[in-house]
């Protein structure tokens, strides 16, 4: 929903967060205040996580990174760096985009702006409504805004890995891919990749062969099976492929392992 006003910018507007990564910056001034879900923001390289009641300022040309984690909705004020308005708006404003900075809002203000918004939606083509809540937001924010964020984003639990593991031993025994372990948790494949690097300390790639042979070594326990047949239900291509990794990671082969 985008209402745009005589300078060609949405004064408000209440959209959904794609989960794929994106980033830009802009000639104007931003405030996003999270609705629904949970989003990420990295803002001149500071990330955070916000949620309903809380939010971020992103200031003019400052670059910033945005994805959205499931189903996820904000309210996004832009604001003309350049404003033409009464002095008390700009009062209001300037001391609000002096930096780029997360803040969380009181339970008042999170009350008043959920009828905001609701007005909003109903009325999408309202120009005069958009403005309104917009100004409203800038004149109340000082008053019920607080910058202690609670937790900056922990890059060391951004993963859950609880989802990763179930998904691997659903699909161990076929090839499993990067981009099908970051669309589990909403991710870039890229941006996956670098997060769990950091959170677990080896690749994706390499977490999963760690999987596949902790099976292997489960399955080596029962004699009945043959070293292709584990090889197979490991999810290794064939039995000389897994007899290769499992030599060089555990430095024993299979056979001699299981004896």
């Amino acid at each position: 929903m985008k209402v745009f006003d005589s300078v060609g910018l949405p004064p408000a507007q209440v959209i959904s967060l794609p989960n794929e990564v994106e980033h830009h910056d802009h000639d104007h001034h931003q405030l996003v205040i999270a609705l629904k879900g949970y989003s990420e923001f990295c803002i001149e390289g500071t990330p955070n996580f916000i949620v309903p009641g809380q939010g971020c300022i992103v200031t003019t040309s400052s670059e910033h990174a945005f994805n959205g984690v499931g189903d996820s909705e904000i309210l996004t004020l832009n604001l003309p760096v350049e404003l033409s308005v009464d002095t008390q708006i700009v009062k209001r404003i300037e001391p609000l985009f002096s930096s780029n900075q997360y803040f969380r809002l009181d339970r008042q203000f999170q009350s008043i702006l959920q009828l905001l918004v609701l007005e909003m939606k109903e009325s999408p083509e309202d120009i005069l409504l958009a403005e309104a809540c917009k100004n409203t937001v800038i004149a109340m924010l000082h008053r019920h805004m607080h910058l202690d964020f609670p937790n900056k984003l922990s890059l060391k639990n951004r993963i859950n890995m609880t989802i990763i593991d179930n998904y691997i031993l659903q699909h161990i025994a076929t090839k499993i891919t990067v981009a099908q372990l970051a669309g589990c948790v909403y991710l870039g494949e890229s941006q996956f990749h670098l997060l769990f690097k950091q959170q677990v300390e080896m690749t994706p790639h390499q977490y999963i062969l760690q999987m596949r042979l902790n099976l292997a070594k489960k399955l080596l326990a029962d004699h009945s099976m043959s070293l292709s047949s584990i090889a197979s239900a490991s999810g290794f291509a064939n039995q000389s492929s897994f007899t290769h990794s499992f030599t060089k990671t555990q430095g024993i082969s299979p056979s001699k392992y299981r004896l």
